[in-house]
């Protein structure tokens, strides 16, 4: 087996994966529009017993959604770029970092799509963009990751 993920961890982890596909696709109907997220936002302000003004809850509120745009798609991404370890001890694939930016990309595109059709709701490609960005930057990770794991087995192999 090697360095492969037992079958068992792999296909949960590819269950999650299109566990998160159709969570997406569900925060982009009707029941997850502005209305919910304003109502939100209010709620959790007044929780913390916080006041804005209208005009600082209009940009808290638009914040708070194109965040979750970048948040939602870049866990996507990490989860389409795999578990660490599956295959290789090496973190950083960048073939498989590109097909997860594209893969999650090529996704957005098709839920802005899916939001046409959705009363309440509109479809835009800059939301596509964030969620594009937010999978970049999720790409991020694993190659920090990487460069951590080799600055710390240069280190280490230079003090043996």
């Amino acid at each position: 087996m090697g360095n492969e993920l037992p079958k068992p961890l792999a296909a949960v982890w590819w269950a999650v994966t299109v566990a998160w596909a159709i969570l997406i696709f569900d925060l982009s109907t009707q029941g997850f529009g502005s209305n919910f997220t304003q109502g939100l936002l209010a709620w959790a302000l007044e929780l913390l017993h916080l006041r804005v003004s209208p005009r600082s809850f209009h940009l808290l509120h638009a914040l708070l959604r194109k965040l979750a745009h970048l948040t939602e798609y870049a866990i996507f991404a990490l989860l389409l770029y795999g578990p660490p370890g599956e295959k290789t001890q090496r973190l950083w694939r960048p073939r498989r970092a590109v097909f997860s930016i594209v893969g999650a990309a090529l996704y957005s595109l098709t839920d802005e799509f899916h939001q046409l059709s959705v009363s309440g709701r509109h479809g835009s490609l800059l939301d596509c963009g964030l969620d594009t960005l937010g999978a970049t930057l999720a790409m991020l990770g694993p190659y920090t990751g990487e460069q951590i794991r080799r600055f710390r087995s240069k280190h280490t192999a230079s003090k043996n």
